[in-house]
């Protein structure tokens, strides 16, 4: 089984971004610990992380016919994104929207997620660990649909 872990604008950041929200933990570490578990449960897994939109369309796209699973937060393109959307939907691979805070109890813009409409399960608000529950969940999910 391959999972693809997709990381949206800013992501690179973490560690140094608004620690108070998203932690002291860095992207390199975040990776790390997929990548750990990843290991211990049998998938395979990949990164990808932009701060761009038509790069993340494209690394979904080309995920068609060589991933099993996607995992993804976009990250501020949740809320602004219908090219993100459309892509998920196209590719029709199960796919899980993550979020290291809970973005229902912040800003009021961040309340829309346009990519929920394609996700087979939303995650938010589990810090670091929401990845983990995704992956477990995709895992599970892509078993069951076989």
């Amino acid at each position: 089984m391959n999972i693809l872990v997709i990381n949206g604008p800013n992501l690179n950041m973490l560690g140094i971004r608004e620690p108070e929200i998203y932690g002291r933990t860095t992207y390199k570490d975040l990776c790390d610990i997929i990548k750990d578990h990843c290991t211990k449960i049998k998938v395979d897994v990949n990164f990808f992380q932009s701060n761009h939109e038509g790069a993340l369309v494209d690394i979904i796209q080309d995920a068609l016919g060589k991933t099993d699973g996607i995992v993804i937060n976009p990250g501020a393109y949740t809320h602004t994104s219908v090219a993100i959307l459309d892509a998920v939907k196209a590719v029709n691979i199960p796919t899980v929207e993550v979020h290291i805070s809970d973005p229902d109890l912040r800003e009021d813009f961040r309340k829309t997620s346009f990519i929920r409409l394609a996700c087979v399960k939303t995650i938010k608000g589990h810090g670091l660990n929401g990845y983990i529950e995704a992956v477990d969940f995709l895992k599970e999910y892509i078993k069951n649909e076989s």
